[in-house]
């Protein structure tokens, strides 16, 4: 099942970003604070639920179109939830009038392949060459649905 996320949801998102293998956070806490005020006052949330269970959630940030997080639980990878929570997270920004988003993401990881497969451009290095930048055009998603 896939839903809004909620303040509720806060301490499964905690555990799910805790328990990821890759684009482990090192130099910083998020707390619990920061991650309600990106729910309530600065983007949306989602959460994909499996068995009454948190399997995995995705965090947008509207002021500058950032794809703040989009975290699968080990336990419940390889099964489309990933896309499934950037799609509707994509889908939602962009009807909210925003002409491009951008992240940015570990080099080398799962997660730079699968936004690369999702359609996302890469803008180069960021942070030192750890991390390459990712953006994605309002347009290139309606020419990708037109089949342009």
């Amino acid at each position: 099942m896939l839903r809004i996320a909620t303040r509720a949801d806060v301490a499964a998102i905690q555990r799910v970003r805790r328990d990821v293998r890759e684009n482990r956070l090192v130099s910083r806490v998020i707390s619990d604070d920061e991650v309600v005020e990106h729910l309530e006052r600065l983007g949306r949330g989602w959460i994909v639920e499996e068995g009454g269970e948190i399997a995995g959630f995705a965090i947008g940030r509207l002021r500058d179109g950032n794809i703040w997080a989009l975290f699968v639980d080990p336990a419940h990878e390889r099964r489309g939830y990933g896309r499934r929570l950037h799609d509707a997270m994509v889908a939602w920004m962009f009807a909210q009038g925003l002409p491009k988003l951008w992240l940015s993401t570990e080099v080398g990881t799962r997660a730079e392949r699968f936004y690369r497969a999702a359609g996302w451009t890469d803008a180069g290095l960021v942070s030192g060459g750890r991390e390459r930048r990712f953006e994605m055009a309002h347009e290139s998603i309606a020419c990708a649905e037109s089949g342009s």
